[in-house]
């Protein structure tokens, strides 16, 4: 028999406890902990506002301009969109709510979901990859680094990061749909 609603919630809640606790662990270990500390750091923007700068002069004509002008849009519409549900959503981080998880680096905003770092990763991959496949490895792996640094760094709870891939996911491939060249 299935639980009622409010018990399924607090059952999925649980889950996603248990799971930061346990990424969480990988905090311990100071080569990751200096990797993920790193690649956060890179993930608050600085990396993809200075790559959208040189993009239009490397990334070759038109390309580059359309994949800058695409990240910037694209940055755009996922801060709007991610600091709306964060208001509303209103859930604390896992630093703020587990005693046993530490915030191993600071927190940008107040709320954890959805993960904003995510968000821009995955969006800003997705169009890199469109316009630059070769460049895809590169940037899908920085993306997973900063996915995960988000929760072994106490800072997200694995629906947080998700939930951020999949709005990254969907306002990439919006932007694309519409303004596909």
């Amino acid at each position: 028999m299935w639980p009622w609603p409010e018990q399924r919630r607090e059952r999925w809640l649980e889950i996603d406890r248990q799971w930061a606790r346990w990424l969480h662990r990988g905090a311990q270990r100071l080569p990751l902990l200096r990797l993920l500390v790193v690649a956060s750091r890179l993930g608050d923007g600085g990396l993809w506002y200075a790559l959208m700068l040189v993009l239009p002069w490397l990334g070759g004509s038109p390309d580059g301009l359309v994949c800058t002008l695409q990240m910037g849009a694209a940055g755009v519409i996922n801060v709007v969109l991610y600091r709306w549900v964060k208001l509303r959503t209103g859930r604390e981080r896992p630093c703020v709510d587990c005693p046993d998880i530490r915030a191993c680096a600071k927190a940008l905003d107040r709320y954890s979901f959805p993960s904003g770092h995510t968000l821009h990763a995955v969006s800003f991959s997705v169009l890199l990859s469109w316009h630059y496949a070769a460049w895809a490895p590169l940037a899908w792996a920085f993306t997973l680094l900063v996915a995960a640094s988000r929760v072994v760094l106490g800072l997200h709870y694995p629906s947080d990061v998700a939930a951020g891939a999949i709005t990254g996911f969907v306002t990439a491939g919006t932007l694309l749909a519409l303004w596909p060249w």
